[in-house]
């Protein structure tokens, strides 16, 4: 097993294993969070792996009960944050509980923003599932939900107590969402760890196929280096938003694609529209879209914004992003791989060519 400290204001551990959800149920024990625990998952994983880790749990003479909402981005608003609050509520759950966020992104931003707001805050643990989660969200406390005018407007810090990564339940999921987390593995790469990205290019193949050793080297060096960020910058206070390197755009594509693409999918073309931009603004002190378009592509990843999606629209969801600063719009941009810099306020007329130029055949 790996282990790896995220040193913020309430330390805690993230444990690395294939097979590790076995283990779970004894962990929480010496815990000790709560004496009732809320799982919560979407539906889709609640039949994978819900049922069962929630007998893994009884078995283990913890008290728990399974909640449900339904799969995918469209459930991570207000409403279902409110309608598991109400199941929770009747079903008996104190302050006293603990909640367990079971899935991938999704759940794990819905859940711990549930859990820092029922009765003012109870303690949770992450168990992420997808890839996705597994590198990037679930680690760093960051929580929340969308609105129909961006992506995660409303949301909280709040640090899980444990997260748990079993990177044997990957193959449990659809073969894109494999993918999906690889685009969060190669922001890593490019905003720090050349090493990193030198592994993803000699590598890629292997991790298409679920090799055990290299998804687990991916997945410690990618918590390594956002347990690193988050336990200097907690808050995103500065140099925690290194990590939006290709989400401005990318998340400009997301809500223009009405969250139809998956996250790290649109990350994936975010990223090479960052690296344009860095070299057409003269901030990229070498060629760097080449080589990551050359990496991306290897990894199944796409590195164009679809032909339907309109430009103007794109452009208009990018002053509605988190990454809006004190009213000015911050791109990341990359310096050379593993030096990443802030940019204030790019030309309206270069972001427009950069999609329009994405956007070509």
């Amino acid at each position: 097993m790996k282990i790896l400290e995220v040193k913020t204001g309430k330390p805690y551990k993230i444990l690395i294993e294939g097979g590790l959800l076995t283990e779970v149920p004894e962990d929480l024990k010496k815990l000790n969070l709560g004496y009732r625990y809320a799982l919560i998952s979407d539906s889709q994983v609640a039949e994978l792996l819900g049922e069962d880790l929630l007998c893994l749990l009884k078995e283990a003479g913890l008290s728990a009960e399974l909640f449900i909402f339904p799969a995918g981005e469209a459930s991570k608003n207000m409403d279902t944050v409110v309608s598991l609050a109400r199941e929770m509520i009747r079903a008996g759950f104190d302050r006293k509980c603990a909640v367990i966020a079971l899935g991938g992104g999704v759940t794990g931003d819905l859940a711990g923003f549930l859990a820092s707001i029922y009765l003012r805050g109870v303690p949770y643990v992450q168990i992420p599932t997808s890839l996705l989660a597994q590198v990037d969200s679930s680690v760093g406390g960051k929580t929340g939900v969308d609105l129909p005018e961006g992506k995660n407007l409303l949301g909280t810090f709040y640090q899980p107590w444990r997260v748990y990564i079993d990177y044997g339940v990957l193959s449990t999921l659809p073969f894109e969402h494999l993918k999906n987390g690889l685009a969060e593995v190669a922001k890593y790469g490019c905003i720090s760890s050349p090493e990193l990205f030198e592994f993803l290019e000699q590598n890629s193949q292997k991790l298409l196929n679920y090799d055990a050793e290299s998804l687990e080297h991916i997945i410690y060096e990618s918590c390594r280096i956002k347990a690193e960020v988050v336990s200097r910058d907690e808050k995103e206070g500065g140099l925690r938003r290194i990590l939006n390197f290709g989400h401005t755009l990318g998340h400009a594509i997301e809500a223009a694609a009405n969250y139809q693409i998956l996250h790290g999918l649109c990350v994936s073309i975010g990223m090479v529209a960052a690296a344009l931009l860095s070299e057409k603004l003269g901030v990229a002190e070498e060629k760097i879209s080449p080589r990551l378009v050359k990496l991306l592509e290897a990894l199944g990843l796409p590195t164009r914004i679809p032909q339907e999606l309109e430009t103007e629209e794109i452009l208009s969801f990018l002053r509605a992003d988190k990454k809006v600063w004190k009213g000015k719009l911050i791109f990341v941009l990359l310096k050379k791989l593993g030096i990443p810099v802030f940019y204030e306020e790019p030309p309206k007329e270069l972001l427009k060519e950069i999609v329009e130029e994405l956007k070509a055949k």
